[in-house]
């Protein structure tokens, strides 16, 4: 009899201890599960995608869109922005293009009217027919 008790005793035990270490993994694995905060706040994000050339055909070179940046864009945004070349299509054709990113807070009410601006400007200096603007929200953090 004792031995039988014995026994039943070590399997409640090692019942127990399983139970015990399956919770415990368990509980690891949901705290993994749950990422850690991402750093920064909340941002606006806009892209502004312009043609590199004009209906005529001729290009729309880096050094002309980089006036345009300065004299147009960074008065707007002077904390910063970031430009790159790209290559697009518009409307069936294959065009070089600028894509234009500018990150700011959502606490900066003039920044909408800024980048209409902006995009209009573009239009009637270049003879675009539009500018594509892209919208959405960023983590940010510097």
């Amino acid at each position: 009899m004792t031995t039988r008790r014995t026994a039943i005793a070590g399997m409640v035990t090692a019942l127990l201890l399983g139970f015990t270490t399956a919770g415990a993994a368990e509980s690891d694995t949901a705290n993994a599960a749950v990422p850690a905060p991402t750093p920064g706040e909340s941002y606006k994000r806009t892209e502004l995608y312009f043609g590199g050339s004009r209906p005529d055909g001729s290009v729309i070179t880096p050094a002309q869109f980089e006036l345009f940046l300065d004299k147009e864009v960074t008065p707007a945004f002077p904390d910063g922005l970031t430009w790159l070349e790209a290559h697009g299509q518009w409307m069936g054709g294959k065009e070089d293009s600028y894509v234009l990113i500018i990150l700011y807070p959502f606490s900066d009410r003039k920044a909408n009217r800024e980048l209409e601006e902006i995009r209009g400007d573009y239009k009637a200096q270049f003879d675009q027919e539009s500018v594509l603007r892209a919208d959405s929200v960023q983590r940010v953090s510097f």
